[in-house]
């Protein structure tokens, strides 16, 4: 064998060995099935939380019981009430007797309210966001929609707004119809019970992070006296012991919400950030207390250990094919466009950007004037792989585009003068076109 021939079997073997390799890092960080973590969960999702980027699933768009994280959404809705002025902080509200009814049953997660008692807003919505108190979760809802009833409905409505594909909202706590003791909202049948997939837990819980960061101060809080220094003070102690100082502390779990019924099982939705990113996880389904938090530690292991979050196009990156749009009745012809913020993505520790770009514009011309940061469309990121989960929001990530600068509209006499020049170049080319025909 003559050396030659030995460089080359030499160079062929080396890059296949290097291309194997690299598959099989990439197919192992982006595993999707259950035997790798063996999630003792009937579903399960693990979410890189500012991207949306999928890093781990099981059974992820399956409909199930969710028991009290349904709480997530009474929650946003609060928040919105809040940040809409419909409702303050610091307002009171009087306790109906069917929420006061509630509260009193001590098989489910509680604090008791006085029949026709006062109670602030913030004072009923920590005893939620923290104990998963059940009478509190409904007072609220009647509260913001005048009816629970009419809560629900808010609730669908708000989960179809988000983007939430399966789902269904009968109550506004979490518990089965059937623990409501006859008072299930209207239009409701007394066995059902509120359902969702582990993807659309993940994507409420998102858009609660993103949208209302500030509910973490609230659920990251381990204990609490509800009515400190009022008749019926109650110990309140968070149902997520994997907040630090808990049980199971985590380091970085600042959220987010537990449920548990015989239909749902032990289900969380957790949150932590640890050296600058947070992951959502959710469980489905586990078969004790314990299960559910050590499942989510598996997920959070794994997460951590393999991955980070790395800013893969910064603000102001052009697309590649794409680096201009066409202006109509503009001084200039066209502007450049570029991307509006840092496109961050988490990917497996060590590994190179393995995705691709595009660009989907709203219109193929803007017509001027046109202002600086004008959107016009948005950079989409793919990952090479079609095997890779994506993202929350599908298998591309975008990115808006906007305007790089002001674009004024041309005067009459500008526009005049083109349109007099495409007249004639009109003709000239019909001319040419003549001329060749003759040839």
């Amino acid at each position: 064998m003559n050396v030659f021939f030995q460089k080359r079997v030499f160079a062929v073997v080396t890059l296949f060995t290097l291309m194997y390799s690299l598959l099989f890092s990439y197919k192992a960080a982006f595993a999707e099935t259950d035997t790798d973590l063996d999630i003792k969960a009937e579903s399960a999702i693990l979410v890189e939380a500012q991207s949306g980027k999928i890093l781990y699933e099981k059974n992820s768009d399956e409909s199930l019981a969710i028991a009290s994280m349904t709480k997530m959404m009474t929650e946003y809705l609060v928040h919105e009430a809040i940040e809409k002025g419909k409702i303050k902080w610091n307002q009171k509200t009087t306790i109906s007797e069917y929420a006061h009814m509630i509260s009193q049953d001590t098989n489910l997660s509680n604090v008791p309210l006085e029949n026709g008692g006062s109670y602030t807003v913030k004072e009923l919505y920590e005893a939620m966001a923290i104990y998963s108190a059940n009478g509190a979760a409904i007072a609220l809802a009647e509260l913001i929609g005048g009816s629970e009833g009419n809560f629900v409905k808010s609730m669908n409505e708000k989960a179809k707004e988000l983007g939430l594909k399966n789902y269904k909202f009968v109550n506004a706590t979490g518990l089965t119809n059937s623990d409501l003791k006859g008072h299930q909202p209207a239009g409701t049948s007394p066995d059902e019970q509120n359902k969702m997939s582990a993807k659309d837990c993940a994507i409420l819980a998102k858009r609660l992070i993103d949208d209302y960061p500030e509910i973490l101060k609230t659920a990251s809080v381990p204990k609490k006296v509800f009515q400190e220094g009022g008749k019926y003070p109650v110990k309140m102690e968070n149902w997520n012991w994997m907040l630090p100082g808990l049980v199971y502390g985590y380091e970085g779990v600042d959220g987010l919400k537990t449920g548990s019924t015989p239909e749902a099982g032990y289900c969380f939705t957790g949150t932590a950030k640890r050296d600058g990113m947070r992951l959502i996880s959710v469980v489905i389904k586990t078969d004790s207390d314990k299960a559910r938090f050590a499942e989510t530690k598996k997920l959070f292991d794994y997460g951590f250990s393999g991955f980070e979050v790395k800013e893969l196009y910064p603000k102001g990156s052009e697309v590649k094919g794409t680096e201009t749009i066409n202006i109509v009745k503009g001084k200039e012809k066209e502007v450049g466009i570029e991307t509006k913020k840092d496109t961050v993505v988490a990917v497996p520790k060590g590994s190179k950007n393995t995705y691709i770009t595009g660009a989907e514009l709203e219109d193929k011309e803007i017509t001027a004037p046109v202002k600086k940061g004008t959107t016009v469309g948005y950079m989409t990121l793919k990952a090479k792989d079609n095997s890779d989960p994506g993202f929350l929001s599908g298998k591309e990530l975008k990115t808006e585009l906007i305007a790089q600068a002001n674009v004024e509209k041309a005067n009459v006499v500008v526009l005049a003068m083109r349109g007099v020049g495409s007249f004639f170049v009109g003709i000239w080319n019909g001319a040419v076109d003549t001329v060749k025909g003759w040839f």
